[in-house]
């Protein structure tokens, strides 16, 4: 195998295909992973720490980042903008370290525009029935909002083929090993 070189990974999917869960189980196997911290518009919770938590800007400064490129990707989420500056992955690329980022499929592919050589993993659902029972499993969804998720969905799926990996995320412990398995293939090229 070939020397290590710290990767950009972006991990992707439709929600419900439990990216978060899967990304969550392998930081804790990989704390070498380095961390981003999101700028965000909204305003800090309480416990939440400016430039921990997140960056906490104004909508006039993130738009000024937004111009001047300063984001890996952005979008606009629930009346708030949310994104990943560009300094946050080069500290941790220039320290040596790889990391992972969690976003959704759109932002996925704009992260491969501004880093041609970032690894985008797809976590599938074993299919649309489970994606939907787990959606519902929730709790926390209306119909308005299983029924939009499943069309997103469904779109989504779509773009996998543009992914570098698929993992079908069926059994939690081997989708945990197929991604740490992937991790380590492309950093090892």
């Amino acid at each position: 195998m070939g020397a290590f070189t710290p990767t950009l990974f972006v991990v992707s999917g439709p929600s419900g295909a439990g990216k978060g869960t899967l990304v969550e189980q392998v930081r804790s196997l990989r704390p070498d992973l380095g961390l981003t911290v999101s700028a965000t518009t909204r305003e800090p919770r309480p416990g939440e720490t400016d430039g921990v938590s997140y960056h906490f800007m104004s909508a006039d400064a993130f738009q000024r980042m937004v111009d001047e490129g300063g984001f890996v990707e952005w979008a606009h989420v629930h009346g708030h903008c949310y994104g990943t500056p560009v300094s946050e992955v080069e500290k941790n690329l220039v320290s040596g370290r790889s990391l992972i980022l969690e976003i959704d499929v759109q932002g996925a592919l704009q992260v491969k525009e501004k880093y041609p050589d970032a690894v985008l993993v797809f976590i599938k659902p074993p299919s649309l029935d489970v994606l939907e029972q787990r959606l519902r499993g929730r709790g926390t969804e209306t119909e308005e909002s299983v029924a939009l998720r499943l069309a997103n969905a469904r779109e989504e799926l779509k773009l996998a083929d543009r992914y570098d990996a698929v993992i079908v995320n069926d059994d939690l412990a081997c989708a945990v090993k197929e991604l740490l398995s992937t991790l380590e293939c492309y950093e090892r090229k």
